[in-house]
């Protein structure tokens, strides 16, 4: 019991964290403003002004759309860390990353407007998804080492796409590829779909979490206790691919947020995932929206990438865990 009321406190914490940074988020940047103005923004007093309108135009769909995709990266992350019973899987190693990525590239090389390039975006996002699982099934002998691979080999066929693409792409062009394949969220305006699918999604996979514990521990003990293993995979894939769809979408590629955020939670709370996959949400969601504050106020008014400060966080990270496991 006390473990219990640990991890609950780490969740409550986690909470509160979340808070903070979009707190954060919200007030800091090239222009500065005020917590009373913040509140204003969000409905809690009265006020106007730049800072208010800032917060409302620009901010605060901002905030939202990077704590959303935080969330369905972690959530995907431990969702795939189940699926293939490997802690340190990535949400992005069975290729839905780089279908999106294919899709998106061909929108930006046409020219067509933000809801085109999403729209192509998820397109390749659920294509390749459907690819991957249509050859790992094959004849029916689903395995967690088939599917990988065969997500790794669509992942390595994308990327080659990618690269054709960026080849042939003109100048002018090149610099938004490329800061969409590196992660942007300067064009999530419209949080909306991303904090709905996170919500759904969570609310979706909650109830499995004992067939989830139960398929961590391995596939025979998981059947001997009456679990659909066959029934519970498919769905596992199907939600951690649609999340992982939706923030690609939203943000573009960021990587290992839903590597490492699900890992370190699982440090802290267990692997019970009634509370690993909401901490696990509430974790990557506070640390995308650090890590944008961090890319738009560095080096302000210019903006980096927040997949190259997730990426300068994630690696060092993920080597220390992996020399950890290894001992």
């Amino acid at each position: 019991m006390p473990s219990r009321r640990r991890a609950y406190l780490i969740l409550a914490l986690l909470g509160l964290l979340a808070l903070l940074s979009m707190g954060l988020a919200m007030t800091a940047g090239s222009l500065q403003v005020s917590s009373a103005d913040m509140l204003a923004a969000l409905g809690f007093g009265e006020g106007s002004g730049v800072g208010v309108e800032v917060i409302r135009g620009l901010r605060l769909p901002r905030v939202l759309g990077a704590f959303a995709c935080g969330g369905l990266l972690a959530l995907a992350g431990g969702l795939m860390q189940v699926l293939l019973r490997n802690p340190l899987a990535d949400p992005y190693v069975l290729g839905i990353s780089g279908g999106a990525g294919v899709g998106a590239m061909v929108a930006l090389l046409l020219g067509l407007p933000l809801l085109g390039i999403n729209g192509l975006a998820f397109a390749g996002a659920i294509g390749a998804m459907l690819l991957v699982f249509g050859l790992a099934h094959g004849d029916g002998s689903w395995t967690q080492t088939r599917l990988l691979l065969t997500g790794v080999i669509v992942a390595a066929g994308c990327g080659a796409l990618v690269a054709l693409i960026l080849s042939v792409a003109p100048e002018s062009k090149l610099r938004g590829m490329l800061f969409w394949l590196m992660g942007d969220l300067s064009q999530a305006i419209e949080p909306t779909l991303a904090l709905v699918a996170l919500g759904l999604l969570l609310a979706l996979s909650l109830p499995f979490a004992r067939e989830l514990n139960l398929l961590a521990r391995g596939q025979m003990q998981a059947q001997a206790l009456g679990v659909a293993v066959t029934r519970v995979r498919r769905l596992i894939y199907l939600l951690a691919s649609l999340a992982t769809a939706v923030a690609v979408t939203t943000a573009g590629s960021i990587g290992f947020v839903g590597l490492v955020v699900p890992h370190l939670v699982r440090l802290a709370v267990g692997n019970d995932q009634r509370l690993l996959l909401p901490a696990a949400a509430l974790a990557g969601g506070s640390l995308l929206v650090l890590a944008d504050t961090a890319a738009r106020t560095l080096i302000a008014p210019q903006q980096l990438p927040v997949g190259v400060l997730t990426a300068l966080i994630g690696v060092p990270v993920f080597l220390f865990l992996l020399a950890r496991q290894s001992k």
